[in-house]
Parts: C-alpha cells; sequence; structure tokens
C-alpha cells in the first residue's frame, strides 16, 4: 500500500468516525421550505430569528426561506393561500382555523405568555387608566386580526366594551410602530418588545397591562397563555413529516440555546436593526422576557384552554364551537421529539 492509498483511507476512516447528523433519522421530504412570519425583529420571534442566524435549520437539512409580513393575520393568510408552506404566529389562529373547518396545528410552542403589553401615550394617561377608558381612542396593534389586536380587545371585553368601540390602526412591527406613537397618530398601542421597552425608556407611553411576565399573564387570562409557536397545514404534516420534524428541531435547538446564553449573548445574534439604536435597551428587553420562552416546546394544557375561552368569549364565529378542537390545535409529538433528540 503506497502512502496516497494510506492517506486515502485515514481519511475515509476520520470520515466515517464523524457524528451524523440530526436529519439522519429520516430523508427529508421537502428541504427548501418558505416560512412566513408577522415582524420577525420582534422578541415575541427570536427563536425563529436565533434558529436562523445560528444555522440550526441547516443543522437538520432544511433550506428556510423567511417572508416577513406586516402582522400575523397575513403570514395566516399566507398559509391558507399557500404561498408559504409554514409560519411561526400566534397559537390562536389554529383554532381559529379549526373552528372554521380548516385543519392547521401548532407543531411546537415557542413563549408560554403572549409578552404583549398594551400602554397609553403619556400625553393622555392622565385620562386613560385602563381598558374601561378606550371608547373613542385610536389604538396601534401590528395589524388587525392579529395576536395583538386580539389581546387588547379580551382586556376591553372583560370591562364591557367591544371592537368597535375604538379604532384600530395597523402599525407593524419595529421602527414604524415607534414612529406612529411619537408621532401621536394613536393613543394606545398594544405591541411587543422592543417596541414596547423603546417607548417606556423614552417616556413616550404608560404601561397599562403587561402579558411579559406569569404574574401579569395570568392577571388577564387567568392562566398561562401559549402565544408564538410553528404552525402548519395538516396535509403538509403528513405529506411531510421529517420535514416537520426537522423544523420543529431546528426552533427547539434556539429555545435552548435563548435559555442558556446571556441577554448580551442574545443582541450579538440578532441583526443590528433589531436592536432600534439602542443595543443596551434591546439586552435589557431580552432580559425582560426570558422567562417567557417555552422550556418544552409543549403547550399546557390549561394555557390552551385559557386562549379557547378567550376567543370563544371574544368572537360569535367561536360560541358554539366545541373545546374538542383544542385536541387538534396543537401536535405534541413533534416537540416531544425533539425534547430526545435535539442536543
Amino acid at each position: 500500500m503506497d502512502r496516497r492509498q494510506m492517506l486515502s483511507l485515514m481519511g475515509a476512516g476520520a470520515s466515517l468516525a464523524l457524528p451524523l447528523p440530526a436529519f439522519a433519522q429520516g430523508a427529508l421530504e421537502k428541504k427548501q421550505v418558505t416560512l412566513g412570519v408577522g415582524g420577525k425583529s420582534l422578541l415575541y420571534y427570536l427563536p425563529l430569528t436565533v434558529a436562523e442566524r445560528k444555522g440550526f435549520f441547516k443543522d437538520f437539512g432544511l433550506e428556510m426561506t423567511i417572508n416577513d409580513f406586516a402582522g400575523g393575520a397575513r403570514s395566516l393568510q399566507a398559509l391558507v393561500g399557500g404561498s408559504v408552506d409554514m409560519v411561526t404566529g400566534a397559537y390562536e389562529h389554529t383554532l381559529r382555523m379549526q373552528a372554521k373547518g380548516q385543519d392547521i396545528r401548532s407543531t411546537i410552542e415557542l413563549l408560554r405568555f403572549p409578552t404583549i403589553v398594551v400602554a397609553v401615550r403619556k400625553a393622555v394617561a392622565d385620562k386613560v387608566k385602563s381598558a374601561a377608558d378606550f371608547k373613542g381612542l385610536k389604538i396601534g396593534v401590528t395589524a388587525p386580526g392579529s395576536s395583538t389586536y386580539i389581546t387588547v380587545v379580551h382586556a376591553m371585553a372583560k370591562v364591557g366594551l367591544k371592537a368597535t368601540d375604538a379604532s384600530f390602526i395597523g402599525v407593524g412591527g419595529g421602527a414604524s410602530a415607534v414612529a406612529a406613537m411619537k408621532r401621536g397618530e394613536i393613543d394606545v398601542i398594544s405591541h411587543l418588545d422592543p417596541v414596547i421597552a423603546k417607548l417606556e425608556t423614552d417616556g413616550d407611553v404608560v404601561t397599562l397591562i403587561d402579558t411579559r411576565t406569569e404574574a401579569g399573564t395570568k392577571a388577564l387570562f387567568g392562566a398561562s397563555n401559549p402565544a408564538a409557536c410553528l404552525y402548519l397545514r395538516q396535509d403538509f404534516i403528513e405529506k411531510n413529516p421529517n420535514t416537520t420534524q426537522a423544523a420543529v428541531n431546528g426552533l427547539y435547538k434556539a429555545l435552548r440555546w435563548i435559555d442558556k446564553a446571556s441577554p448580551a449573548e442574545v443582541a450579538d445574534a440578532v441583526p443590528e436593526q433589531y436592536h432600534l439604536g439602542d443595543k443596551a435597551l434591546y439586552i435589557k428587553a431580552v432580559q425582560a422576557s426570558k422567562d417567557a420562552y417555552s422550556k418544552t416546546g409543549v403547550m399546557a394544557q390549561d394555557g390552551m384552554k385559557s386562549v379557547f375561552d378567550m376567543l370563544k368569549a371574544l368572537d360569535k364565529e367561536m360560541e358554539s364551537v366545541s373545546a374538542d378542537i383544542i385536541g387538534k390545535s396543537f401536535e405534541p409529538r413533534f416537540a416531544q421529539k425533539a425534547g430526545t433528540t435535539v442536543g
């Protein structure tokens, strides 16, 4: 055996000794996947950004194209229309679609709490002390129909107001939402960090409702309230179980990374524009929201029922819907498998 043959065998041996990639457990039915999201720069969707930036989707064989829409309702429309394969969005959308006979299911929980904050413009804070005072006001949300909209409408319903008692304005995510409040185009904002953290720090708003914490979430909803998740059409899941698992694995790996990382490391991992010009503020916002990210990826039963009860109380189309749809709204097996196979 000459030197060239020896080196060749040694190289082969070394390659055989390498660990097999995680996705070797099953060939992917579809490697190129399109995902929709509404406001990717928000901390609500931090696990998605981390999975993308850290290459966690690629670790499991996926080539992920992400389409960022103005709000969660629009990313849902893209899924229903077939222009995206999957969505990171609010869990409540799966319940709404199940109620309409469209089999859309969540496969991993990303946020245990909504982390949505409802705040009033400081100039009118002396007159607006609670949701009971929202009648006739202009309320900014990421997009009408999105989770930020549902949350503030729920708060209004608890004090006897209807959605039609106020005007809702879609302000998008990031800098556009901050600008809308600073220019006085809205009186109230229902939004997320880092938008809320920026407005709070600049003294532009007074916070009235805060679901970034467990206590604040239970005060508004009565229980935990699953928020951001990955959801897909059931027919896609059935045809592409390994692809679905790979997407869940990437997001689960991101959750584990976020849990162990410092807020400063998180800030370094995201695009600079996500900081809204103030990295220290972004770090502070991450620290405030860190406990809200799911520890297991599996939704709590009482939390799912909490979301269902909220929708049932708000939406006439949900009034006669049976709670049986809760069981169809979340497929736990993918998150459970990720928990046993992803490091």
